[in-house]
């Protein structure tokens, strides 16, 4: 096994240009590879880690009631049974007994808050223009243990919010379009009363949909202004695993007769989007180590030929079939050795070096330089096809190398 490894290296020596540029494409495709992995499944996590800051895992909103249906049926013997099937659904817009249902939340295990929130649409007005806007209600230590809402405060303080019922927070874009600061007053218009409030934080999602329309209030205050004294709104909930949202949200649906829907429901838009992209990503980059595994291929099947006589001469001496075929499995297994390790270190090297980067990003999320997600696994899935391609490559070859007859070659026949 050693003499074939040391066979193996002097025939790759002996074809340094050949394999040197299947070695280049190796390098690169797997760094590649790593590289677009890394920027895809950032952007994707860093996506959701703010919905489930600004939005909560799961969202508990209409109540409803199973329909159902009575149809008499008549036996054999004449006798009549009943048969009660279900017909459809009743919906209630909003939860009308949320203390009910947040009882019967809080006793799944995964949860960690709750929080009930009251939202309707009006016209926010300062002394500048009206813009329409969202007006949230909320109680602010139960939304605080559901989202991030603390750490997007930019201007003002959470403190100075919940020490005052008639304050606000908006997003920045709507303090923008309205030039309002900390400390100005604001006006929330619905169809049937105006009344005004004090800016006390302005806070930024990173969402464009949220920052140019959200007003947060005080749950109480919103109920005052929107006139609804009860009902009609909904609970966000926040999990220990969000993960587990989609089946944990079903649990629920069943267990409070309500509508509950997971982030991953919310956002199978976007996260479709996301998916699309990593996998269009590492196809492309794929394509990369395909091609330096066909260019294997080539060189190897060229040296099958032009290598024929010392083939034939390490038959005549002793060597099997499995020992020359080791052989061209070894050159393979050496470019794609060296191959990984280097692609895999300037994929490393890669990944850090966009981090440093300037990028300013403004719409589904917020960021100021390339998100990217450091994962063995993109490292090893880069490695298996690298291996796989170029083992394969190199396979055909092998098989044609061991099929040499010795005495044929060197009678020159």
């Amino acid at each position: 096994m050693k003499v074939s490894f040391e066979i193996a290296w002097r025939f790759i020596i002996g074809r340094k240009r050949a394999m040197g540029m299947s070695l280049l494409g190796i390098v690169c495709g797997v760094a590649f590879f790593i590289l677009t992995q890394a920027q895809t499944t950032g952007f994707q996590g860093f996506f959701v880690e703010t919905i489930l800051g600004t939005n909560g895992a799961i969202r508990i909103t209409d109540g409803y009631q199973e329909v159902s249906s009575e149809m008499t049926v008549e036996t054999a013997s004449d006798a009549k049974s009943t048969v009660r099937m279900l017909s459809g659904r009743q919906y209630q817009d909003g939860i009308a007994y949320p203390q009910d249902i947040r009882s019967a939340v809080a006793q799944f295990s995964e949860v960690t808050g709750i929080s009930e929130i009251l939202e309707r649409r009006l016209q926010a007005q300062s002394g500048f223009r009206l813009q329409p806007a969202r007006v949230f209600g909320m109680r602010i230590e139960d939304h605080s243990r559901v989202s991030v809402i603390e750490d997007q405060i930019t201007l003002g303080s959470l403190s100075d919010f919940s020490s005052d019922p008639l304050s606000v927070m908006i997003g920045t874009k709507l303090a923008d379009r309205l030039r309002i600061q900390i400390g100005d007053s604001i006006i929330l218009r619905t169809p049937d009363l105006s009344r005004s409030y004090r800016v006390k934080a302005i806070f930024e999602s990173g969402v464009e949909n949220i920052d140019k329309e959200r007003v947060y209030t005080h749950l109480s205050e919103a109920r005052s202004l929107l006139n609804l004294p009860f009902g009609e709104s909904y609970l966000q909930v926040g999990l220990k695993d969000p993960e587990k949202a989609e089946s944990i949200a079903d649990q629920m649906r069943y267990a409070v007769n309500h509508v509950a829907i997971s982030w991953q429901e919310r956002e199978q838009a976007w996260l479709s989007v996301f998916s699309a992209l990593r996998y269009s990503a590492a196809i492309s980059m794929s394509v990369i180590i395909l091609l330096a595994g066909i260019g294997i291929y080539s060189a190897l099947s060229m040296q099958v030929v032009e290598k024929q006589r010392e083939i034939a001469i390490l038959r005549a001496t002793g060597f099997s079939r499995t020992d020359i075929s080791s052989v061209f499995i070894f050159q393979g297994s050496i470019i794609a050795s060296i191959g990984v390790t280097a692609g895999c270190a300037l994929g490393a090297l890669g990944t850090w070096g966009i981090t440093q980067i300037p990028l300013r990003i403004r719409g589904i999320f917020s960021a100021d330089h390339y998100i990217v997600a450091w994962d063995w696994k993109h490292y090893a899935l880069a490695a298996v096809i690298a291996y796989g391609v170029t083992l394969c490559g190199s396979w055909l070859p092998a098989l044609r190398a061991a099929k040499t007859e010795p005495a044929i070659v060197i009678r020159g026949n």
